[in-house]
Order: structure tokens, then sequence, then C-alpha cells
């Protein structure tokens, strides 16, 4: 689930400027290797593509069937182990990193509907797993965004 909200929010805003983590091969390779995948450039070209097409899923700009096609050519194997029944997933090994975060996104889906969701900063391009009781969870970050729309509320209220 870490590595979902880590390619969500590779690209974000600093400065008023977007800034592309996967964009430099070298940063791309050192974030691939970091969350296990090879940092290849097969690899980070499709990790840019899952994570834009997630992007609009999540923001529903788009359908899930968006998805599909980062899964052609995935299978998963059943495995009995001492600890029970696993799921292996088999894809090309450029794929295998950015098929695991299509599948952390289902299961978050699944466990936690509606709770991975953008920021409420319509300035941030950051996403946010809501994990509060209340499910009321609204900004990235309350330090950061949630602090600078109360600060916009306030001076708005007062002017």
């Amino acid at each position: 689930m870490d590595t979902l909200l880590d390619l969500l929010n590779s690209r974000p805003v600093v400065n008023g400027e977007e800034r592309d983590v996967l964009a430099d091969p070298a940063a791309g390779r050192r974030w691939a290797r970091e969350r296990g995948g090879d940092g290849s450039l097969a690899e980070l070209e499709l990790l840019r593509e899952a994570r834009d097409v997630l992007r609009d899923v999540v923001r529903g700009e788009s359908s899930p069937a968006a998805l599909s096609p980062l899964l052609e050519g995935v299978h998963q194997i059943p495995e009995i182990t001492s600890g029970g029944l696993q799921w292996r997933v088999e894809a090309p090994p450029h794929a295998r990193l950015a098929v695991e975060v299509v599948l952390a996104w289902a299961a978050t889906e699944k466990r936690l509907p509606g709770r991975l969701r953008p920021c409420a900063n319509d300035e941030c391009r950051l996403f946010l797993l809501d994990r509060s009781r209340a499910n009321r969870a609204r900004w990235c970050s309350m330090a950061v965004c949630g602090n600078r729309e109360k600060a916009r509320r306030h001076y708005e209220r007062t002017r």
C-alpha cells in the first residue's frame, strides 16, 4: 500500500511547479529499485503509465477498466504453503512492480472503499489514504494543505 501512495504521489507540485520523480532515469531507477523493481527503462515507462491511469481512476475521471491493459499477460497462481493458501503473481519482470501497485489499489478499494482519494486542496496533486475512524480526512497533510486551507478560510472570513 505504501508503494501505491508513493507512485500516486510521485508527481508533486513544489513551489508551483510539477516535479516528476520518475522522469529522470537515474532518480526513477533509484525509486523503482528501492521498492523492489529492476529500474529498467521499460519498467519506468510502465510505472509512469500505471501512475497516470491510477490517478485518473482514483479521481473518478476514468473507469477502473482503464487499468486492464496494465494486467495483460498477468497470472495469479495459487500455492499451498505451510501458512495456507498464497497467490503468486506471474508477470513480465519489467511489469511486476506496476502490477503489484494495481493489485494494491484493488485490495485497498475492497478493504477500504472510498478512502484512497486526492487531497482536497485544488493546488495540490497528492493523494491520501484515510485511515481515520470517521473517514473525514481531506488533506494529504494537515500541516501543509490543511493549514493553508484553514488560513485561507480565516482570511476570507475576517476580510
